[in-house]
């Protein structure tokens, strides 16, 4: 297996019972994720390459939510029988690329069997001064969102066979579900406003990501179903069904609440990446869709059957 490169923050890396890393002058954000086999992948849908990838990414999406610079992580690798050291050698690969473009340093980390394969990342990042928060949403805040809604839900169901797509519109579904990108330029550029919005990343779905806002914050929210971003390869397929774009989660976009006079356009430029308002933050509790009749849009539950 390849060595893994480390940065000058790295005192001691892998291969002692503890990795040593300078201390920062910022505070520390830390968050783990875990991948399973059967639950969030299939061997047999993508390339190593990309689980690899994949399982630092949805770590890099938490610290890009909260307007932070990742720093180190540490990987723990779950095996089961059957899977060969070429396979392992090709998911660090992907894990390594990732988290060189990130510029993370994978400290250390711990392998062992089990009945299904298991990705599962730590991962500490630098907050900003004013971290974007969950609990910051106050009523008249407008809505954002970067980029485009329910591509990879979409893309998930057509590697499970439970949708069909066109060629062209079928390979950018798939590679949005199994190459998704972190926006963690957006967040830290998000943070250095004031004050500091609020912020999520969609991973479980608009809705339920929204609803975690709201909840923190005791407010509620009016969302216009007509201005959630969609693509067009979700438009082709989709036929203007909304449920994937509001409840399908794994996009790993950010959704965020900004007070004070903002535009599409200077948020595009500023964050260097297509943003969306949809709506606003009122007084009171819950979601209020309008335009929209999508009963039973709950988002993605790891702990429930996947529809």
């Amino acid at each position: 297996m390849a060595k893994l490169p480390l940065g000058r923050r790295t005192i001691l890396g892998p291969g002692d019972d503890c990795a040593i890393l300078a201390r920062s002058r910022a505070e520390t954000l830390i968050t783990i994720d875990s991948m399973v086999e059967g639950v969030h992948f299939d061997l047999e849908w993508g390339t190593p390459e990309q689980l690899g990838s994949r399982s630092l990414t949805v770590n890099l999406s938490d610290i890009a939510a909260m307007g932070g610079a990742p720093t180190a992580c540490v990987v723990n690798l779950a095996l089961r029988p059957g899977l060969t050291m070429r396979l392992i050698d090709r998911v660090y690969d992907g894990l390594r690329r990732a988290a060189r473009d990130a510029a993370v340093d994978v400290v250390g980390g711990n392998v062992t069997s089990a009945r299904q394969m298991a990705i599962t990342i730590a991962l500490l990042g630098d907050a900003p001064a004013r971290p974007l928060r969950r609990d910051a949403a106050r009523p008249g805040d407008e809505i954002y969102v970067t980029g485009t809604l329910g591509d990879a839900a979409l893309g998930w169901r057509i590697l499970a066979g439970r949708v069909r797509a066109a060629s062209s519109a079928r390979r950018a579904l798939i590679q949005r579900y199994l190459e998704p990108a972190a926006r963690l330029y957006a967040g830290q550029r998000l943070a250095e406003l004031r004050p500091a919005p609020a912020a999520i990343d969609v991973s479980d779905g608009l809705v339920q990501d929204l609803g975690h806002i709201l909840e923190q914050s005791r407010v509620g929210a009016e969302i216009d179903a007509s201005s959630i971003p969609t693509s067009a390869a979700y438009n082709d397929v989709m036929k203007g069904d909304l449920s994937l774009a509001l409840g399908g989660g794994e996009d790993y976009e950010l959704l965020f609440c900004v007070r004070g006079r903002h535009s599409e356009r200077e948020l595009t430029r500023r964050l260097r990446i297509p943003v969306r308002r949809i709506g606003r933050i009122v007084a009171g509790r819950g979601v209020r869709i309008k335009r929209a009749s999508l009963p039973g849009i709950a988002g993605w539950d790891q702990l429930r059957s996947r529809g």
